[in-house]
């Protein structure tokens, strides 16, 4: 599943997340969702969230439900 709808995504959910350094070689950093920062339903790129070690980036595939 991709990271593009909002209402696809949640706190404690397990995602791929692509940081703003790494968007030209496209390399994924996994984490666990702490909060949404797009308000938007939708975006192109990926919905952008914080991880609950702080880091910031898009989601560029949503890989699982931790329970």
């Amino acid at each position: 599943m991709n990271g593009r709808n909002r209402a696809d995504i949640y706190p404690g959910l397990e995602v791929a997340i692509i940081l703003k350094k790494d968007q030209r070689s496209g390399k994924q950093t996994i984490g666990i969702v702490k909060n949404l920062l797009t308000s938007a339903p939708y975006h192109s790129r990926g919905i952008k969230v914080r991880l609950e070690d702080g880091q910031i980036g898009r989601v560029a595939e949503i890989l699982g439900d931790p329970e």
